[in-house]
């Protein structure tokens, strides 16, 4: 509360924002629109549902946007996808990029500038449409933005103090941003106490780049513990894909499990988890039939996994900002697999367990390692777990990330670690991974080397899973 005055005062909308009025209006949201009465219903249900991500500078043309993806696109959740410069907290330029948008007819921002378009914009927009909407960014100061739009409306907001700043920052502190986000979090409690439950989303991809299970799946749960600690009481915990079917299967079974079981040993046995798989965050293919088949592998995932909801993409990823109709066609073409795999599930075998059980015993090494250094204190945990490399993010801007490991795919497409960094790992973890990515070396007749690395990252794009030497 000490902080509210300042951080409402940093633009001009702020002053919109009444908190005693923000949850009264919340109240009167119907359960239609509610992002935790549609996630409970769907976990219940075990139904996977289907978001896309979308945002444009103007609130007309995105009420007709968000409307096209809901009726055309068959969406069972929509996005508020916002625009780079708000997420910098560069709200003069976001403003700029409005007029301009006004002038040309044509969007000069890459998403929703929510904070410029304030309170009363953001409840003309939730307002307008039948089903839930969750804001989505990449923002490491969500503060002002969290307020006009919870206060505006949304019912879920996305993100996170190390999610939203590892892959997105470059000199942005931990300290500073997981202080930020704990603004953000206890505010979402706050609604929480009054009795208005607000959805909150930590960004499990992270980089989205060949990041081992392990690593996003600690990060997940440490968020969602952080969140905890606030006063949040429903949790969606997410996982990026990675490719190999049954490695992303465990991980969302693994996620769950180990998210549910670190919120009740610190006393949160009243906040709800439920998954979300991202669609594949790398480069995907120009070529839009072989982009739907991508779609539709990670709409595989989601429903043999029993995702309560999988992020879309669309045809037109490789090729810049998707038409309506390539967004809609994403979404449909997700749908209808998911709707397929509905009443099948994901055989039980050895590798399914051993995968979950790997997965299981390395994010516990992380998290316990991290618990220590921080003397039981998870947000100082996490400050010195990133400074002695205890978490690694592979292939992130952050300078507060240490950027030791390296990770590459085995024989059978799997995320392992060609090298292990400073990450708590045993000794038989350790081998494990060696062998996993020797074997694949032998296959391809290859000794290995960062050249896999290299071949992994663009392998998908141009047909394959696994970067083998043509």
């Amino acid at each position: 509360m000490s902080q509210r005055q300042a951080v409402l005062s940093a633009w001009p909308t702020g002053e919109e924002v009444d908190l005693n009025e923000g949850m009264s209006y919340q109240r009167g949201i119907p359960n239609v629109q509610r992002f935790v009465t549609k996630l409970s219903e769907a976990k219940a249900g075990r139904i996977t549902l289907v978001q896309p991500r979308a945002g444009v500078p103007l609130v007309a043309d995105h009420i007709t946007l968000l409307k096209h993806l809901e009726a055309e696109g068959e969406a069972d959740l929509l996005p508020t996808t916002i625009d780079s410069y708000t997420r910098l907290n560069r709200y003069e330029e976001a403003q700029r990029g409005i007029e301009e948008s006004k002038a040309t007819g044509k969007a000069m921002l890459n998403g929703f500038p929510a904070v410029n378009h304030g309170v009363k914009g953001c409840r003309l927009v939730t307002s307008a449409l039948n089903i839930p909407v969750q804001v989505r960014h990449g923002t490491p100061d969500a503060r002002l933005l969290c307020e006009i739009t919870l206060a505006g409306g949304f019912t879920s907001f996305e993100g996170g103090g190390i999610s939203y700043n590892i892959p997105y920052a470059k000199n942005a502190t931990l300290q500073e941003t997981i202080f930020n986000w704990q603004y953000c979090d206890r505010l979402t409690g706050l609604y929480e106490e009054n009795g208005i439950s607000i959805n909150r989303e930590p960004f499990g991809p992270l980089t989205g780049t060949l990041v081992p299970p392990c690593v996003s799946n600690s990060v997940a749960v440490i968020e969602a513990l952080l969140a905890a600690e606030q006063g949040v009481k429903n949790i969606t915990v997410g996982y990026g894909q990675c490719g190999n079917l049954v490695q992303d299967v465990a991980a969302l079974i693994s996620l769950e499990i180990t998210a549910g079981k670190y919120l009740a040993r610190f006393g949160y046995e009243d906040v709800a988890v439920t998954t979300v798989l991202h669609q594949w965050m790398g480069g995907f293919p120009q070529d839009e039939a072989k982009a739907f088949a991508v779609i539709c592998w990670g709409s595989a995932v989601a429903a043999l996994a029993k995702a309560t909801k999988v992020i879309v993409k669309s045809p037109h990823e490789a090729l810049g900002v998707p038409t309506w109709e390539a967004n809609a066609a994403g979404l449909k073409a997700t749908k209808q697999t998911i709707m397929m795999l509905a009443d099948q599930k994901m055989a039980d075998g050895a590798a399914l367990e051993e995968e979950i059980a790997t997965i299981n015993s390395e994010t516990r090494q992380i998290i316990e390692r991290t618990l220590e250094l921080g003397d039981g204190d998870i947000a100082l945990g996490t400050v010195r777990a990133f400074e002695a490399g205890v978490i690694d993010v592979p292939f992130a801007p952050s300078r507060y990330n240490l950027g030791k490991i390296m990770p590459a795919r085995d024989n059978e497409g799997a995320v392992r670690l060609l090298g292990t960094g400073m990450l708590p790992l045993t000794e038989v973890q350790k081998k494990f991974h060696q062998d996993k990515i020797t074997q694949r070396g032998r296959h391809e007749n290859r000794g290995v080397s960062f050249q896999m690395v290299i071949d992994d990252i663009y392998a998908i794009s141009k047909g394959r899973l696994v970067g083998r030497p043509r």
